[in-house]
């Protein structure tokens, strides 16, 4: 029982580390991380956080232009949003 517990954790825990969308575009095809910056911060967004997520894709953690806070993935070639959460 011990066994099975300890096997359901360590599934629950790998699982939650890999949330989110996976990218499957080639760095070469990557935005310019500072440019990618440019183009959120434009559309009013603070970023508090950025990061390339274990998906692949860049992750902000910040706020909107009405200060909510949020968590978003990003296509890295387009810059387009795949994912919320906030």
């Amino acid at each position: 029982m011990k066994r099975i517990l300890l096997a359901l954790a360590a599934t629950i825990a790998t699982t939650t580390v890999f949330a989110g969308p996976s990218c499957h575009v080639p760095e070469d095809k990557w935005m310019k991380e500072a440019d990618f910056k440019a183009r959120i911060e434009a559309q009013g967004y603070r970023i508090k956080t950025f990061k390339v997520s274990h998906g692949k894709c860049y992750e902000i953690y910040g706020f909107d232009k009405n200060g909510k806070k949020v968590e978003i993935y990003f296509d890295p070639a387009t810059g387009a949003e795949l994912e919320r959460k906030s």
